[in-house]
């Protein structure tokens, strides 16, 4: 093995470990998980994220996101009919005593601390205020709840919060001696977004591209053998296909293993996410990416280039590349250096998603499930998996740590690179609906192996098993989604649908069929040795000579 696929093996297996981390489906979260904060009378908001758009000297200004709090009137969802309100700093600070400023239904910023949140907003309504922006002490939002004394509370006025950052902007206005107003709404975020359907088609599309490549390679190769075996009677080679040296064959084993690694690895990515730390993600992803990339390439680019793609240098370190190879790598790694260095401006997600795409599908080209029993075990410790890092986590981290570690909470970044993202086009909030590598890598090695078992055993489309499995998919990923929107954009472990869907089809068509055993252990259809057919050929054709 020369250290160009050592290194390719190596990389791959620790991408892998690392992209499971997101196997989750989110659109951000913009309702808080209320259970922690029971309702009563005067204190039965749901907690919503709310704008609040600035104007300075009549000029529209920078806009801050807060939360509405659990008391006080709720905040219109449109912007129509939001009115625009003069802002005024509180005098004292807290407000924690009746403000000393006069107030003519302007909106009042105050300072978290020293007193309850509804003894601010009380002395803030008696002032005449129209609204209440409280400003925590930290850059992260706080819930307002009420105390559990308080009872039958008459809060008429919104209040807000702000987190440090905003409420240090806007004093920085007001101490200018600007004339500075405000305006507060809270618009609904839409149903489904076409994001959604994008991603979906991406997904799908991903794996469609990887089955068809990794069955042309699987059936290319067995032709390949046929045709040595055909030459050589007396000298028969490897049962292996000709071409299999540079795959990956998962066993049991390390399907176990790989999902207590790839446990490891987020433990350790939530216990250590840092901006350092997303920039070695990035560095990781980047090399990856690359890697990918120029195979997705050079496999595209050797139809028309024949004669470059089947020319061969060797270079050191590396091994033996081909001359196709050495004319693409440039432009691959320039694509990778410009997303790394650009990769916060709007429209970087496009880099991201074209290098993880092909980073995906080398991956499918390169690793293989063997067969129905591995796939079985693979999926179903991912979906445990995905479960417990989601969803029981949260018993013991006191949050999801899945979640935590794909939107990159402690980092001070959008999140580490490995998924794949598209901004939604049609919510007011903005943000990207995602999907880790995760979820369309590993049922991807199970639809994968469908197809070349199909190709390998010529069945038909309908009376195979890839056309079902790539239905099945995509159903699991259509009620993820539809889970994410039911449970008001909370993330969701794709794969505690995907599995059952994808792996459940295959399960039951093989045992209808008849095929599961073979499914289970050998992973392909018996083919009758070329060289013992041209054996019974050969002894055919001497008896009619000898007649």
């Amino acid at each position: 093995m020369d250290l160009q696929f050592f290194c390719r093996v190596f990389l791959i297996t620790a991408l892998i470990s690392l992209v499971c981390q997101v196997c989750s489906v989110t659109a951000g979260d913009i309702v808080h998980d209320d259970d922690l904060a029971p309702k009563k009378p005067g204190c039965e908001n749901d907690f919503v994220l709310v704008k609040v758009q600035t104007w300075v000297d009549g000029i529209e200004d920078a806009e801050f996101v807060g939360v509405g709090a659990r008391f006080g009137t709720t905040i219109v969802s449109k912007e129509k009919n939001a009115n625009q309100r003069r802002l005024i700093l509180s005098d004292p600070r807290d407000c924690c005593s009746a403000p000393k400023n006069k107030l003519a239904n302007d909106v009042i910023m105050v300072d978290r601390g020293h007193c309850k949140f509804t003894t601010k907003a009380n002395h803030a309504q008696a002032a005449h205020a129209s609204a209440i922006l409280i400003i925590n002490n930290q850059k992260e939002l706080y819930k307002m709840v009420c105390e559990p004394d308080e009872t039958d509370l008459d809060i008429h006025i919104p209040a807000v919060m702000l987190p440090q950052d905003a409420g240090t902007s806007l004093e920085k206005m007001l101490i200018s001696n600007s004339s500075v107003s405000v305006q507060l709404y809270s618009p609904t975020r839409p149903l489904v977004d076409i994001a959604e359907v994008f991603l979906w088609l991406m997904a799908v599309g991903t794996i469609l591209c990887a089955s068809y490549w990794s069955a042309w390679s699987a059936r290319e190769a067995a032709i390949e053998q046929d045709k040595l075996l055909k030459d050589a009677l007396d000298e028969i080679p490897d049962t292996r296909p000709v071409g299999s040296g540079g795959i990956v064959d998962i066993n049991t084993t390390s399907a176990i293993l790989f999902v207590v690694v790839a446990s490891c690895f987020l433990v350790m990515l939530y216990k250590l996410m840092s901006y350092w730390f997303v920039e070695l993600l990035v560095v990781l992803f980047c090399i990856g990416g690359v890697e990918g990339l120029q195979t997705c390439s050079v496999a595209l680019l050797s139809r028309w280039f024949k004669r470059a793609g089947k020319s061969y240098i060797k270079v050191p370190l590396f091994g033996t590349l081909s001359y196709l190879t050495l004319a693409v790598s440039p432009f691959c790694i320039a694509f990778a250096v410009v997303w790394a260095v650009y990769r916060n401006v709007s429209f970087a997600w496009i880099g991201q998603d074209i290098l993880g795409i092909a980073l995906i599908i080398t991956v499918l080209q390169i690793v293989h499930v063997p067969n129905l029993k591995v796939g079985t075990v693979l999926l179903s410790c991912a979906f445990l998996y995905d479960i417990f890092w989601v969803f029981v986590s949260k018993k013991l981290f006191h949050e999801s740590v899945m979640i935590v570690v794909a939107r990159g909470d402690r980092s001070g970044e959008d999140g580490i690179p490995m998924l794949l993202k598209i901004p939604r086009i049609f919510d007011p909030w903005g943000g990207y609906s995602i999907i880790g590598f995760g979820d369309i890598l590993l049922p991807g090695l199970l639809i994968t192996f469908s197809l070349r078992y199909d190709w390998l055993a010529n069945k038909t489309l309908r009376a195979g098993y890839f056309l079902w499995a790539m239905i099945a998919y995509g159903l699991g990923l259509l009620i993820t989604y539809v889970a994410l929107n039911l449970m008001d954009g909370h993330g969701q472990p794709a794969l505690l649908y995907i599995v059952p869907f994808t792996l459940g089809t295959f399960l039951t068509l093989g045992k209808k069929r008849g095929d599961l055993r073979v499914l289970w252990t050998r992973g392909e259809p018996e083919r009758p040795c070329p060289h013992i057919r041209l054996e019974h050929q050969h002894h055919e054709e001497l008896d009619d000579d000898n007649h």
